[in-house]
């Protein structure tokens, strides 16, 4: 059973270079094994979701800038996540502030092409359906 996401999970994402952290605003939320629980709208980058250190994605603009100017050599650049999308699918049985409450199975896309995971939801014991 998928378990429940709080503040402070840790993400990764398929072309960052290193793992971010999730933040969760305190709006109309409830605490989950001490953090407070996020729904799928905590996607808002640099709100919710934090940069993953550079980024390899040569759909990024400014990689394949980067790449171009180093004469083909691929160069990472600073990540700026672009996740415009919610994270799916979520659990759609437990709503938290009338949205679906995240669960560590759901991703989120970017859309420089990469896929934002959850490799640690940050609560231990919490299971949702």
């Amino acid at each position: 059973m998928p378990q429940q996401v709080s503040m402070g999970a840790t993400l990764q994402c398929s072309f960052g270079m290193t793992p971010s952290t999730l933040v969760v605003l305190p709006v109309k939320r409830v605490c989950c094994e001490g953090p407070l629980a996020a729904n799928i709208m905590d996607h808002v980058p640099l709100v919710n979701i934090m940069p993953f250190g550079m980024c390899t994605s040569q759909a990024n603009p400014e990689v394949a800038a980067a790449t171009a100017a180093a004469l083909g050599t691929p160069t990472p650049m600073p990540c700026v996540p672009a996740t415009v999308s919610p994270w799916a699918p979520g659990a759609l049985d437990v709503l938290l502030a009338n949205q679906p409450s995240l669960d560590n199975v759901s991703t989120c896309p970017c859309i420089w092409g990469g896929v934002v995971t959850i490799v640690d939801p940050a609560t231990c014991e919490t299971q949702i359906p």
